[in-house]
């Protein structure tokens, strides 16, 4: 056994994720593949390496990839304008026609993450001024290739990324051949989700996988395969610093943050160490992918469970010792976070019994409220509703 599988195993346990896979792949080693716990499902099999996954924003990359390699075929210039591609997807926006594919690449295009009532789709800053995270943006450059190659992207993937790379389990659409081993969704307590299985490529969020295809792409980042080497430094050198909290900021603010964290052509950078990163959520599935150039080394890992990004900032930890400045910006609950360890406490001791040691650690009412909704869904109603009684006179988070 390796000497973090055993870290890893007890993570899925404590952190209620049914199912995980690790690919961890070095250079001149062979793929190290450690998996754990079930597909979920009716099937309710056990997870390996071929367990296709939801791989949600971990899309990115990929999709990067296959952009660069029609740059180096001079179907794209990185810093045309897009609107030279795709005129008219933002209309009403003169700001709209500076953005380029440079810009789109690394989230310095000005649009929303995804569009809504309060943040409808156009530029909310000048393009390449700052760094906001932009699902919007990859989507935007996926109908220029689509419109500027005649094909749609799953095709465009399939012929530049995945035959190459012999990635057979992996797709922008779903397909049926996957139902034998796939990972089934679940709730942040373990509970089955609901899912989705994508009819249409999104190349920013629908990515079908498995974690021995993705090793085989952590190969070809690592040694920049079927890109120029300038493009394939490019797609890992900082195009943009993240100079503020989280992964969004449309509005201008007054001062700056030192994060550690810039963003390339598709991936997100650790500047200290000098690894590169992505995270994806879609909800019922997590995922996290971090790597080193200099040290030749990356991992990957996916679950089928809402709290899978609370696993990861322990598991990284055995497997690139040192500061994740990209885990800090992300933000999530940590699995060792006082509420996640106090819900497991009260599972196991009782809700009484750890109610004291709640009221030490200054829970707030909405985090007393979701160790609360963790007790239900384990079948405890009688104490979740003993906790939510107590939760009201807590203060709520500011």
């Amino acid at each position: 056994m390796l000497s973090w599988e055993p870290t890893f195993l007890r993570l899925l346990e404590e952190a209620a994720v049914p199912g995980a896979a690790v690919a961890f792949v070095a250079a001149n080693e062979p793929d190290c593949l450690v998996n754990g716990g079930v597909r979920g499902g009716l099937a309710a099999g056990p997870v390996d390496a071929f367990t296709v996954f939801d791989a949600a924003s971990l899309s990115k990359p990929v999709f990067a990839y296959l952009v660069l390699q029609l740059a180096d075929r001079g179907t794209f210039d990185l810093d045309s304008p897009i609107e030279r591609y795709l005129p008219g997807y933002l209309r009403m926006d003169a700001r709209s026609a500076s953005i380029t594919v440079r810009h789109l690449l690394s989230h310095s295009g000005g649009l929303p993450n995804w569009r809504n009532a309060d943040y409808p789709l156009r530029t909310w800053f000048v393009p390449g001024e700052r760094f906001s995270y932009s699902g919007e943006g990859y989507l935007y450059l996926q109908r220029a290739v689509e419109t500027v190659t005649g094909e749609r992207l799953e095709a465009l993937a399939a012929r530049h990324v995945f035959q190459p790379l012999a990635m057979e389990r992996s797709s922008f659409v779903w397909q049926s051949r996957f139902d034998d081993n796939r990972a089934w969704p679940h709730d942040a307590f373990g509970l089955p989700a609901l899912g989705n299985k994508p009819a249409e490529a999104n190349a920013a969020w629908s990515l079908q996988t498995c974690a021995a295809d993705f090793a085989r792409f952590l190969r070809a980042v690592l040694a920049g395969s079927r890109l120029q080497p300038e493009t394939a430094r490019l797609w890992l050198s900082p195009q943009v610093e993240v100079k503020h909290c989280g992964t969004q900021r449309l509005e201008a603010s007054a001062e700056d943050d030192v994060t550690g964290v810039a963003w390339g052509l598709g991936w997100g950078l650790e500047l200290g160490p000098e690894t590169f990163f992505q995270w994806g959520d879609n909800g019922p599935y997590t995922a996290f992918v971090l790597g080193s150039l200099q040290e030749r080394r990356a991992v990957v890992v996916f679950t089928n469970a809402n709290s899978g990004m609370s696993i990861m900032p322990e598991l990284m930890a055995s497997l690139f010792p040192g500061e994740r400045p990209s885990l800090k910006l992300l933000g999530y609950v940590a699995n060792d976070a006082p509420v996640r360890r106090l819900l497991r406490a009260a599972l196991l001791h009782g809700v009484e019994a750890t109610w004291p040691e709640m009221q030490r650690s200054g829970l707030t009412q909405a985090e007393l409220r979701w160790i609360a909704q963790g007790l239900n869904a384990k079948g405890r109603e009688k104490e979740s509703g003993w906790l939510r009684s107590r939760s009201d006179d807590q203060p709520k988070a500011s």
